[in-house]
């Protein structure tokens, strides 16, 4: 059975999704900027009817800021903030908490250890890694600089 190269070339061509990169950027920023914005509320509760530092409040903002992002993952809302936002969901710290808790709960029915142990660092494992082999890494070029004077 041969394929007809054109009916399939416009199948694919049909099937295809499209997408404006213009409207990605806009729904990225828009879903960003809410993050953001909803973040600096968080902070800016903290610092003033609560009277935090602002350090203090700035940490506690992160807490729950992955701890909102962890329940509307396991909700099932974030995934598909994600669809909506792009980057603009997960770039910020609640992305990286998407990444770590979605795999955790896609894979719990296999088990704690062989489930959520083996799978809940499968798209966070290497930026941790990587983050903190670099991390390592410039912190021996720090420490070499250092002692010949350089820095």
């Amino acid at each position: 059975m041969e394929i007809d190269k054109k009916k399939y070339e416009q199948y694919v061509k049909k099937i295809t999704p499209v997408h404006s990169l213009g409207a990605s950027m806009a729904k990225a920023f828009l879903v960003g900027g809410l993050i953001c914005l909803l973040g600096q509320a968080m902070m800016n509760c903290m610092t003033g009817p609560l009277e935090m530092d602002k350090e203090a409040a700035s940490t506690w903002t992160s807490v729950e800021l992955v701890l909102l992002s962890v329940l509307l993952t396991g909700w099932n809302v974030y995934p598909k903030l994600v669809k909506f936002g792009g980057a603009g969901a997960l770039v910020p710290i609640t992305g990286f908490a998407n990444s770590v808790a979605a795999p955790a709960i896609e894979f719990q029915a296999e088990g704690e250890v062989f489930g959520v142990g083996c799978k809940i660092f499968t798209i966070a494992g290497p930026v941790i890694l990587y983050g903190v082999l670099a991390s390592w890494v410039l912190g021996l070029v720090y420490w070499g600089g250092r002692l010949v004077g350089m820095m």
